[in-house]
């Protein structure tokens, strides 16, 4: 019963240690990745082992290849969050004040979400070109509609009898959206701009893909040209790590805003 008890409290605790099991999930990741290499026998033009991309990565590192492409589509990613997020949130707040432009531009909003973002890059780069705008465009378009919709959302969970409380104190616009509108949303909005963090590296990688001569969609697209698969994956591996960084930063923001929601709580 003891061996028992000891058991389930070292599963609580394991499970409590999210940095640890990300270490034992990655490690469990290139033993997998490194039997499936010995058991297929595949070469490394089709599946390099661990090892393999590994030293891909640390030539990369060496020659400043992967910074230089690293760093453009890092700049694109950030533009593209920063502007998408600051128009969703403008759009979606002068939306939530008018419910007949919302009836209006809802149906444009939904169709332009059912076209691929795959199917318009190409558009896009021919009309701008395949320089840094088109990129952040790409990725503009790509974070808008999730934020926008959390914004809409967030801004409709603000309790009537709070508004009708500011508007008996005589609040201005500005003091109701600061004091009032503005930390009810927050949480919602959060949860959007998480979403959006992610899916602005896709948008990065979906314009490199299309038109580029650098960023790490260009780097996948150059190994995968030259059959150097070591190369696509420390592209896709730096990619990863890239939005987890981006999710986790965003995950720190929302907790230092937030916090008053903890103090609340507790």
């Amino acid at each position: 019963m003891n061996k028992k008890a000891t058991s389930i409290k070292f599963w609580q605790k394991l499970a409590a240690n999210q940095p640890l099991l990300t270490v034992l999930a990655v490690i469990l990741a290139l033993i997998a990745w490194q039997v499936l290499v010995w058991l297929t026998r595949l070469p490394a033009f089709i599946l390099p082992t661990p090892a393999q991309v590994l030293a891909k990565f640390a030539e990369t590192f060496q020659n400043g290849m992967l910074w230089r492409h690293l760093s453009a589509t890092l700049l694109e990613i950030v533009l593209g969050l920063l502007i998408g997020t600051l128009l969703a949130v403008t759009v979606g707040y002068a939306l939530s004040k008018s419910p007949l432009a919302e009836k209006l531009l809802t149906p444009f909003l939904v169709g332009s979400q059912a076209v691929p973002i795959v199917a318009i890059a190409p558009l896009l780069v021919i009309w701008f070109g395949p320089g840094l705008f088109s990129k952040v465009l790409i990725c503009v378009l790509v974070v808008f509609f999730p934020v926008l919709v959390n914004t809409l959302v967030g801004m409709r969970e603000v309790p009537q009898s709070l508004r009708e409380l500011m508007r008996s104190l005589k609040a201005t616009p500005g003091q109701t959206l600061r004091h009032l509108e503005y930390p009810a949303a927050l949480p919602v909005l959060l949860g959007g701009l998480r979403v959006g963090a992610t899916l602005s590296v896709i948008g990065a990688i979906v314009g490199e893909l299309v038109g580029s001569d650098r960023g790490l969609g260009f780097m996948i697209s150059l190994g995968r040209g030259q059959y150097d698969t070591a190369l696509v994956f420390v592209a896709v591996l730096t990619l990863i790590l890239l939005a987890s960084v981006l999710y986790g930063l965003i995950l720190g923001l929302e907790s230092r805003l937030l916090a008053w929601q903890t103090w609340r709580r507790n």
